[in-house]
């Protein structure tokens, strides 16, 4: 039987809207870690090797980040997969853990967005999801404009209403409103003062969201 693998100390920063929250990711990858070891009760002496997980910046901004805890010359992993990227990052610290390769490591996630939506950073080379975009372009009749990631969704939702049967009102009420207000919740117990949202939302709130 395979021995239980823990997560011993969790920590976070402020979460605040792009363009707005001061300093820089070295700083609040410096400020998180620095709490979740503290949580954990280690000193980052005790680490093997750690996992950075971030979209948006240079292929070795997670050494850059890991520089503020110490230059203890562990293995450092930059890890991107889109919106799986922290829990890429956990998984693959427990399959480290749990494979023998070491004994205490670091999952560390932090991101510096710009304003605005969502676009293609290249625009010189093929996008990642070309075939899923235009296998959504031809199947909702053409390309819209408007930002690809909220039409990305979006059409995901249309899609399931048109094979399934769903409706508005089951997305509002089960994708929507249960679990977002759940987890904000739990983000007001938790996090406090850290998180984006601070104010206690109820499900008219989602509601009124999802209609626009």
């Amino acid at each position: 039987m395979t021995e239980p693998i823990y997560v011993i100390g969790v920590g976070l920063t402020k979460f605040d809207k792009p363009g707005t929250k001061e300093d820089d990711y070295p700083d609040w990858a410096r400020e998180a870690a620095t709490a979740a070891l503290s949580d954990a009760g280690v000193d980052y002496d005790a680490v093997d090797q750690t996992f950075t997980g971030y979209c948006f910046g240079d292929s070795t901004s997670g050494q850059r980040a890991i520089y503020g805890l110490g230059l203890a010359g562990i293995p450092v992993v930059n890890v991107n997969n889109n919106c799986s990227t922290g829990s890429s990052a956990l998984w693959l610290a427990r399959q480290t853990v749990r494979g023998g390769l070491a004994r205490c490591v670091l999952a560390l996630g932090f991101e510096k967005m710009q304003r605005g939506s969502l676009g293609l950073k290249y625009i010189d080379r093929t996008n990642a999801l070309d075939r899923h975009l235009q296998a959504m372009a031809a199947g909702r009749g053409g390309w819209e404009e408007r930002p690809y990631a909220s039409q990305t969704f979006g059409d995901a939702g249309r899609e399931h209403m048109e094979r399934y049967g769903s409706t508005i009102a089951c997305w509002m009420s089960v994708a929507i409103a249960s679990r977002s207000v759940r987890r904000h919740r739990r983000a007001m117990g938790c996090a406090g003062s850290r998180a984006r949202c601070r104010r206690a939302m109820g499900l008219c709130w989602c509601g009124r969201r999802s209609s626009r």
